[in-house]
């Protein structure tokens, strides 16, 4: 058990030094809803090409829903958008 974990080990800190670890999509904007310091996003995606319909929450005013294409759909100021979520129908 001991000389597997140091196989293991050796492995990981080979892998670091040739650089074969590679970074995920972690730069690629998120699925659904997000937020960056100043503003709402949301990412539809999909690979057909539909329009989905999204529930906006909004701080102080009455949610709303709204048709979005596939991609990133700015929503507005992160301090006004709550959150929005996929109500399950296309548009």
């Amino acid at each position: 058990m001991v000389t597997r974990v140091l196989g293991v080990t050796a492995f990981a800190f080979a892998s670091l030094a040739t650089g074969t670890v590679t970074a995920g999509p972690a730069a690629a904007d998120p699925c659904g809803f997000y937020e960056t310091s100043s503003d709402a996003y949301y990412n539809h995606c999909t690979s057909d090409g539909s329009r989905v319909v999204i529930q906006v929450r909004v701080a102080l005013a009455p949610d709303y829903e709204r048709c979005v294409a596939p991609g990133t759909t700015w929503l507005g100021s992160a301090d006004k958008i709550q959150g929005a979520h996929y109500v399950g129908r296309t548009c």
